[in-house]
């Protein structure tokens, strides 16, 4: 239950700002996401437990963990909608209101996350909730590129997903926005054509994911004046590039054997960093798992694994997304640590196109 505090940042900063009188609770989401839990992290350490196999059936059918991730919903909406109702008066001015929008974002892209294990599952009620959960980032083509884009190329050139060594923050970020759109649509499309359906049919998941979020900013906007709509964008675009700059985080230069044949070996958990911090993995439902949810994409949340054969972060999430907002401290931590993953053999890396020679180079290895 505890991972409902993220969205519970959304119903927050009002109340705080009305008792105390400080207008820096308007940016709580920023406070809690980018200061407290990186110090708790580092405070409270790391899990250390794992489910017993025993336990694996009881925990994966226990509808308690399911109803913590129904929960995300009703309370990322209500903050939204008393957010909105504060970016439509003229109590606040525009600092206080681009804080309450930083707020609203993080705990945006968190929903996404939600969304992440609600549209891993195969009941139809999850898979639609996801979609809902996905409306306030505007992300819904996130529903199709993540589970049948992203989970067959992960750790490969051909991921725009997948950050490559040498590849800064800055520049994965528009490859992989643009990547995975174009990735979505093209999956969809495909999926119709085989099923004989075209593209404007009520059955495209891409299209019911944006119908919501043009209905909910819709609605949004006819309730509290067309004033609210920079802010409602503003706050998406913070919610999926905070999704964008984890998954920058989670495979940067890792890359997957291939077999005899040419074709890529089967994701294991070798393909993708892992971390145990035990606060962070509590406000993302152990997404920070990473190794076993991609090596078995169908546990769900509460049964996933830290595994030795997993590479591991020098700390969680939280704390990543700051260094990798700083490429030069993000190589200088991170590019020893892909090398010592493969045991100096840095051509069994992912590396950036271009950069490829000079980083082989640099630690000379030939091309």
């Amino acid at each position: 239950m505890l991972g409902l505090i993220a969205p519970g940042c959304a119903l927050l900063p009002s109340q705080l700002v009305l008792h105390t009188g400080m207008a820096v609770f308007w940016w709580i989401g920023p406070i809690i996401v980018l200061v407290a839990i990186p110090l708790l992290d580092w405070l409270v350490g790391e899990d250390g437990s794992n489910p017993r196999d025993e336990d694996y059936e009881r925990l994966s059918h226990d509808r308690y963990y399911r109803w913590c991730t129904f929960l995300f919903l009703p309370i990322q909406l209500a903050g939204l909608i008393i957010a909105a109702c504060m970016w439509g008066g003229h109590d606040l001015g525009v600092v206080d209101k681009v804080g309450l929008a930083a707020t609203l974002g993080l705990v945006s892209g968190i929903g996404i996350n939600a969304a992440h294990e609600l549209g891993h599952r195969v009941e139809r009620l999850e898979r639609w909730l996801a979609k809902l959960a996905l409306a306030q980032s505007g992300y819904g083509h996130f529903f199709v590129e993540h589970n049948k884009g992203h989970h067959a190329r992960v750790a490969t050139p051909d991921d725009p997903a997948s950050a490559r060594m040498g590849e800064s923050l800055w520049m994965f970020l528009p490859r992989s926005i643009v990547g995975g759109f174009r990735s979505a649509i093209r999956l969809e499309r495909d999926r119709l054509a085989r099923k004989g359906l075209g593209w404007w049919n009520v059955r495209n998941n891409i299209l019911q994911a944006w119908t919501m979020t043009a209905v909910l900013f819709g609605a949004l906007v006819l309730m509290f004046g067309l004033g609210v709509l920079p802010y409602l964008l503003l706050q998406a675009v913070i919610g999926f590039g905070l999704l964008e700059t984890v998954n920058y985080v989670e495979h940067y230069g890792l890359l997957r054997g291939r077999l005899p044949g040419g074709r890529w070996a089967r994701c294991s958990p070798a393909d993708s960093w892992n971390s145990d911090r035990l606060v962070t993995n509590i406000f993302l439902f152990h997404l920070q798992r990473h190794s076993d949810h991609h090596a078995n994409p169908g546990r769900r949340y509460q049964t996933l694994r830290s595994t030795q054969e997993a590479p591991q972060l020098p700390a969680g999430y939280a704390t990543m997304i700051l260094l990798a907002a700083v490429p030069p401290l993000w190589r200088r931590v991170m590019d020893p640590k892909v090398r010592a993953h493969y045991a100096g053999d840095l051509t069994r890396a992912n590396i950036a196109p271009r950069k490829r020679e000079r980083i082989l180079a640099a630690y000379g290895l030939a091309g």
